[in-house]
């Protein structure tokens, strides 16, 4: 932007001059006769010791409160934080000042003057006076002092609105250097706005709730499905302190925009009932389901009236998808079931309609390819950001967010400047502090840009703020209450202003996209990966009796396997999608073909049964059992070498399947037996068993044939010869004939109980 340039710094007086040449004269000459040193041959250089902090970087000055933040004539400015001093001799006769002034001019000025680590004369505003200082009489080496300087508004010099600068200087003397000088500054911005200017900038600002992944694919059998969490980690951002709990307790009093991640909503909620922890090689049951509750009680009345944008479920990365994943196959349809499933969620859950029709690539940064696969899932806003839209004409000003990049799609684009404020370390009392006195001043100094030109700007902040940042930026945010020169927007209303037409509108190429980010992206095996396992997942699916039970959780898990918050964190991701797999895969491996042993056939036909077993809870059915032999004389139901047959089996079940069999003659085959579902895709592993055929001969039955015929005869002759033995007997006994001596004799009396005598044969 063209921006007002600083004010040079004067140059130093003649007398000043002097002792600088002087110093370096005295300082020098020790460092020379060392630089003509030859060290002894072989011997090692001596380590550098490690220099002291020297002139004004002497003494570190934190800044660690400034209030009130945006100060009015009546009030006092109370400034406070601590000194350090980083030299190696004590300072003595330390006094610390405070410095206003001059006015800023432009968002320019502001950048510069945060920039500068030293003291500037003439640059650097003088001392507000002597009686609003702090002294102390010596500052030892490594040692830190705090401080508090309490000065009248009134007292301070300020003129006419704007943006001033504002610092804390400490000076003092050392043995080295016995005269007063800085030692140290740190700046900062004082906002002066005294009273509601009469034309605001619309500022919107995203509030972000979203959360890496932590609930894996795995539910328990029961009826509810107890869903298992990886770990209880989400708990700990839930619990009061905690990160997305510092949010919603910031944001219920903020006008913000709430930006929402659909599986964060579903992860507390199953949170909230029954759930288990994954513990080593078990599982142990959650116990935080009332840190819960208590987060979604408190979302849910928070938002009831506000602003909800719902992002894809899961938060999927759309440059990774872009630029790595769109040509994989099913890549694109798991974005658009993402998208589908975000509105429902959010109702069911917080009972809001959420917008969306926004898409947020990660750190607004986009390209062509970017916003077409953005818009493929469903959106028409693409929020984007300034420092990846880069203007390509000179404004005077910073533009209204809103531009239209065709095809009826809007990129909202959000300022850099204002978002990247809070990013970095935000737990220390000096770094938050100066990035919300630098957010006040920028914003301030927007709207002084153009007054008569109101326009709409849009802050996009961390994706997922820590507690620190979170506090940062609702200090920021409260500091523009009164509306001074700001007024809210929401994120839907702030895409629907009037766009600027100066503003560029040009998607910017693939090439300008960061290498720092597009290094951090997915990589293709990802997404192959992901196509893998939703391969598998549709296979399975088909021949359940309940296929939600085990498509929904899958489903989720896939989406969440894209979430933007796998950036710079690979192998995090790579084992989130190899338990995914690997749980799909155990659960497939349920319903399987029982191992068996060889068979032996005698005969022409004959029955072989195989065997299924079903140890899901729930039924399967609509797949087929085939059997295939690799012996043309060994056909299935009179067929040929292959056949089929339905399966359907109850959880917890086994099924024997029977196939009815021929054959021709002697031998072995080689029999397969393979699972497929109804489609013919092939369903787990193949089993194999052997056949053994032993046909009965013509010669074997004649053979057979002649041994019964022998045994007839044989029967027939004992029976003839009993018959006469009987006969003979009765004859005796009634005196009707004489006994004949070829008659035989008995083998045993008739109701004979005495036992046979050695040798004899009985028969039964």
């Amino acid at each position: 932007m063209a921006e007002a340039a600083d004010f040079q710094g004067t140059r130093p007086s003649p007398a000043r001059r002097w002792l600088r040449r002087t110093a370096a004269a005295v300082l020098g000459a020790p460092l020379l006769a060392g630089l003509l040193a030859v060290p002894a041959a072989g011997a090692a250089p001596a380590a550098e010791p490690a220099k002291a902090p020297t002139g004004s970087r002497t003494v570190a000055v934190s800044l660690n409160t400034l209030s009130p933040s945006v100060p009015t004539e009546d009030d006092t400015l109370t400034v406070s934080g601590t000194l350090t001093n980083k030299g190696k001799e004590t300072i003595s006769s330390a006094e610390v000042d405070l410095r206003v002034g001059p006015r800023l001019s432009g968002r320019g000025e502001v950048d510069d003057a945060s920039k500068r680590s030293t003291y500037v004369p003439g640059v650097d505003p003088a001392t507000v006076g002597d009686k609003y200082t702090v002294k102390f009489p010596k500052l030892a080496k490594g040692i830190s002092q705090d401080f508090t300087l309490t000065v009248p508004v009134d007292k301070l010099g300020l003129d006419d609105p704007g943006v001033y600068q504002l610092g804390v200087s400490v000076s003092g003397r050392t043995t080295t250097a016995p005269y007063e000088q800085v030692l140290g500054i740190e700046r900062s911005f004082l906002p002066w706005q005294p009273e509601a200017s009469d034309s605001r900038t619309k500022l919107t600002f995203l509030w972000p709730l979203i959360a890496s992944p932590h609930v894996t694919a795995e539910t328990r059998s029961d009826e509810q499905q107890t869903p298992v969490f990886a770990d209880d980690e989400l708990a700990e951002e839930l619990a009061p302190g905690g990160r997305l709990e510092q949010m919603v307790s910031l944001g219920s009093r903020l006008p913000v925009t709430w930006v929402v991640d659909p599986d964060l909503l579903a992860s507390v909620a199953a949170m909230a009932g029954k759930y288990e922890v994954e513990s080593g090689d078990t599982t142990v049951p959650g116990k935080n389901q009332a840190v819960a509750r208590q987060w979604l009680t408190a979302l849910e009345k928070v938002v009831e009236d506000g602003k909800v944008i719902a992002l894809p479920f899961a938060d999927p990365d759309l440059a990774s998808i872009a630029h790595r994943g769109k040509n994989v196959s099913g890549t694109l349809s798991h974005l658009q079931n993402a998208s589908a499933v975000a509105a429902t969620t959010v109702e069911t859950i917080l009972h809001v309609k959420p917008s969306t029709d926004f898409a947020w690539p990660v750190n607004g940064a986009v390209d062509s390819s970017i916003v077409d696969v953005a818009t493929s899932a469903g959106a028409h806003n693409v929020i984007a950001r300034s420092d990846s839209f880069r203007e390509t004409t000179e404004l005077p000003y910073t533009p209204t967010a809103a531009r239209p990049i065709g095809g009826g799609t809007t990129a909202v684009v959000a300022d850099a400047r204002l978002s990247t404020l809070f990013d970095g370390d935000m737990s220390r009392a000096g770094s938050s502090t100066r990035a919300v006195q630098k957010f006040l001043a920028q914003t301030l100094a927007l709207t002084e840009q153009a007054p008569d030109n109101e326009r709409s700007i849009v802050v996009a902040p961390p994706r997922m703020p820590t507690a620190a940042q979170a506090q940062t930026m609702a200090r920021a945010l409260e500091g523009l209450a009164g509306n001074r020169w700001t007024q809210p927007l929401d994120l839907v209303a702030a895409a629907e202003v009037k766009p600027d037409p100066r503003a560029t509108s040009k998607v910017p190429r693939a090439s300008a996209y960061p290498k720092k980010l597009r290094a951090q992206e997915l990589p293709t095996q990802a997404f192959q990966d992901i196509r893998t396992t939703q391969g598998s997942l549709d296979s399975f699916e088909t021949i359940l009796t309940q296929p939600e039970r085990v498509v929904t959780p899958f489903g989720n898990a896939v989406n969440r396997s894209m979430s933007t918050s796998w950036r710079g964190r690979s192998l995090e991701a790579q084992q989130y999608r190899d338990a995914v797999r690997d749980y799909l895969q155990s659960l497939t491996s349920e319903v399987q073909l029982i191992e068996k042993s060889d068979v032996t056939l005698s005969g022409r036909s004959a029955t072989i049964p195989v065997t299924v077993q079903n140890k899901l809870v729930q039924g399967v059915d609509r797949l087929v059992l085939r059997l295939t032999s690799d012996n043309i004389r060994l056909k299935f139901n009179d067929d040929g070498s292959m056949a089929e047959l339905p399966v359907s089996i109850a959880g917890g079940h086994s099924q024997s399947v029977k196939f009815d069999t021929a054959t021709s003659a002697n031998g072995r085959a080689q029999v397969t037996a393979r699972l497929y579902t109804e489609d013919g895709t092939q369903y787990g592993e193949e089993m194999t068993f052997t056949v053994k055929v032993s046909e009965v001969t013509p010669t074997v039955l004649l053979v057979i044939a002649g041994g019964l015929l022998l045994l007839v005869l044989a029967g027939i002759r004992m029976y003839s010869q009993r018959k006469r033995a009987m006969a003979s007997d009765t004859a005796d006994g009634n005196g009707d004939g004489p006994e004949q001596p070829s008659d035989p004799t008995p083998d045993t009396g008739p109701e004979s109980g005495a036992p046979s005598g050695t040798g004899e044969k009985v028969d039964r």
